[in-house]
C-alpha cells in the first residue's frame, strides 16, 4: 500500500455476461467538484472498452457522465440506451 495515498472515492459495480453494471459511485465530500468522480467513471469506461465489455450506468452520476461524453454511448447496449437518454 502507498504510504502517501488516500482513498477518496469508489464505484460499486457488478460484472455479468459481458456487461459491467455501475450501481453507485461516491467521492469523499472534501474532493467533490474537483473532477475525482469524473476521473473514476472515465477510467471505468476506458477499462470496459479495452476489455470489449458493455456498460449499464445505473448510477445517476455515471449515466450523466455518459450523456455528457457521447463517445462512450456505444458501450451501453443499444436496446438500453433510451433508458439512459442516449
Amino acid at each position: 500500500a502507498c504510504l502517501h495515498c488516500e482513498l477518496i472515492g469508489h464505484a460499486a459495480y457488478a460484472l455479468s455476461a459481458g456487461v459491467l453494471t455501475i450501481g453507485h459511485t461516491e467521492v469523499d465530500r472534501r474532493y467533490e467538484g474537483r473532477g475525482a468522480g469524473a476521473a473514476l467513471i472515465k477510467a471505468a469506461l476506458e477499462d470496459v472498452r479495452a476489455r470489449g465489455l458493455q456498460v449499464l450506468p445505473l448510477c445517476s452520476f455515471a449515466a450523466a457522465y455518459v450523456r455528457r461524453h457521447r463517445e462512450y454511448a456505444d458501450l451501453v447496449p443499444r436496446e438500453r440506451r433510451a433508458q439512459f437518454r442516449l
